[in-house]
């Protein structure tokens, strides 16, 4: 039985509207798209005209993930086919908005812009291939690499802001990539702890969490050294020390039994402090 065409309209109409399918399922992941966008647009210090359809074309870039994930997953047979028209609906409509978007910024001279979109195809085709292998979970290295693709809407908001290619927009994106980094090692750290029988000794405690600190700290002191040498702004080592200062704390007291949406609560908490610290030391020029 053809199972679209066997459809009512509002069936239909209620097939494509899926939540789950539009949008990210991972709230978390919105952060990492959020957070190098404002620090990017607060940095550049204006806005332009072409600032708008940037910000359009990054959520248009960020949120076709959902519907296109979805849509592998429904070939591969993890997911109904049922579930193909409204994977097609969006991954259409956000396509179509980010090429409308796409083509705004390449009317106002801002096409260079699109070569920070290029290093985005083969991490999400890597992704994609182990969505298909039903292997995409726990992929630290995936999910950072990936976060360090997000980063770059940090660089590309502070030149649509300046209304140029500028050095300083390279460390936004590794300062912002950095930070995401230290936060997925962190949540994963967490994660782990949650499901320990109970809280071990301090030893086993700073072994687990030795690479979210070892990470976090070695981000403090690079914002550190980078502002020392009036690369950037002298202060910017303020919200990576909160980021430290956050592992630190969260190794010696482990989320034994936490919920992950409480964890994951903390770390959007964390990462909003970040995000506003970091804006107002960029500033303290």
């Amino acid at each position: 039985m053809d199972y679209d065409n066997a459809m009512s309209a509002p069936d239909s109409a209620r097939s494509v509207f899926r939540r789950r399918i539009a949008l990210p399922t991972d709230h978390g992941s919105w952060f990492f798209l959020a957070t190098p966008l404002v620090i990017g647009l607060f940095a550049g210090g204006s806005v332009s005209a072409a600032t708008p359809l940037l910000v359009v074309a990054a959520f248009a870039a960020f949120l076709i993930r959902q519907p296109v994930t979805t849509a592998v997953k429904a070939y591969s047979g993890r997911r109904p086919r049922d579930e193909l028209p409204a994977a097609r609906f969006w991954i259409a409509v956000y396509g179509l908005i980010g090429l409308a978007a796409a083509g705004g910024l390449l009317a106002l001279g801002f096409g260079y812009i699109m070569v920070l979109a290029l290093p985005a195809i083969p991490v999400f085709a890597w992704y994609l291939v182990l969505v298909s292998r039903r292997a995409e979970r726990r992929q630290m290295g995936v999910e950072i690499l990936g976060s360090g693709v997000l980063a770059l809407a940090a660089p590309a908001a502070y030149w649509t802001g300046i209304g140029a290619p500028d050095a300083l927009g390279g460390w936004l994106w590794a300062l912002s990539g950095l930070q995401s980094a230290g936060s997925i090692m962190y949540a994963y750290l967490r994660l782990e702890q949650r499901v320990l029988p109970g809280i071990p000794d301090l030893r086993a405690r700073m072994r687990m969490g030795a690479r979210a600190i070892a990470l976090c700290g070695a981000n403090t002191g690079i914002a550190l050294v980078v502002g020392i040498a009036g690369v950037i702004p002298a202060f910017v080592f303020v919200p990576f020390s909160v980021q430290f200062a956050e592992a630190v704390w969260g190794t010696v007291r482990p989320a034994v039994g936490a919920r992950p949406a409480r964890i994951g609560a903390r770390q959007s908490v964390v990462s909003a402090l970040f995000t506003l610290l970091f804006i107002v030391c960029w500033r303290l020029r």
